[in-house]
């Protein structure tokens, strides 16, 4: 691996983690993107599982009563994990360029959310369905993307979850597929030393940066720095999806 990319993979999840450490949310969302913009997504993932599992570990600490909210969630946890573990096959066997145009899909349906109020009123009305579909297929998007934000919004907010839960179960959904894509790696023997060691290295820049945001959350404007943050994460969108038709 040049180590120009493992340059660039740290002071991507360095920026990332700072921005989830001050407002709360955006590391997924902001370092896949950009290290997309490097490699293929299969390498994208792989090199993010660690990262992630980290910055969720700590959210979830912050957040307290880790095993109530467990306990509460574990199902569509389940489910989840099993949608990402098909997802990460798919992504093994196929690593097709056009997940990055899904991936920008993505992002653009997230800031759509910001602009125009999406309902999904079936949520409510067929809950148990509802459930089973963001745990399967949400599981597959996070498997094959790394980010399920738009979707987990929509459930959440149908769903009636306080701004706790929605951050408990997110954080968990996200720790405990990462484990599953881990596995699957590993099961295919695509998870290597080098790998791992690579990976301990952008942990290690993503705990700096969330203690980093941490540090300044109240130093900063949080609703400027979203507006700001919304307009890059269109900007990396955008050029997903030139890149990838481009090629």
């Amino acid at each position: 691996m040049e180590y120009t990319f493992i340059i660039a993979l740290c002071l991507t999840l360095f920026f990332a983690s700072t921005v989830h450490g001050a407002i709360g949310f955006g590391f997924g969302m902001i370092s896949t993107p950009i290290i997309a913009l490097f490699t293929d997504m299969q390498t994208t993932i792989l090199y993010m599982l660690i990262p992630t599992m980290g910055a969720n570990i700590l959210s979830i600490l912050s957040e307290g009563k880790f095993l109530q909210a467990l306990k509460k969630f574990w199902f569509i946890i389940t489910l989840m994990v099993v949608g990402s573990a098909l997802g990460t096959v798919l992504l093994l066997y196929t690593n097709s360029d056009l997940f990055k145009l899904l991936l920008a899909a993505i992002i653009f349906l997230y800031l759509l959310q910001s602009v125009v109020k999406i309902e999904a009123t079936f949520i409510s009305k067929y809950p148990r369905s509802s459930t089973y579909s963001l745990g399967i297929f949400g599981g597959m998007l996070s498997g094959l993307t790394n980010i399920v934000a738009p979707l987990m919004i929509m459930y959440t907010l149908e769903m009636k979850y306080t701004r706790k839960d929605t951050v408990q179960l997110s954080n968990l959904c996200f720790l405990f597929t990462k484990i599953g894509q881990i596995t699957v790696f590993l099961l295919h023997d695509s998870f290597t030393v080098d790998d791992f060691n690579i990976s301990m290295i952008g942990l290690a820049a993503t705990f700096i940066g969330m203690f980093l945001g941490i540090k300044v959350k109240k130093l900063i404007d949080s609703k400027l720095y979203v507006k700001i943050l919304k307009v890059l994460l269109f900007i990396i969108a955008s050029m997903l999806v030139v890149q990838t038709i481009s090629f």
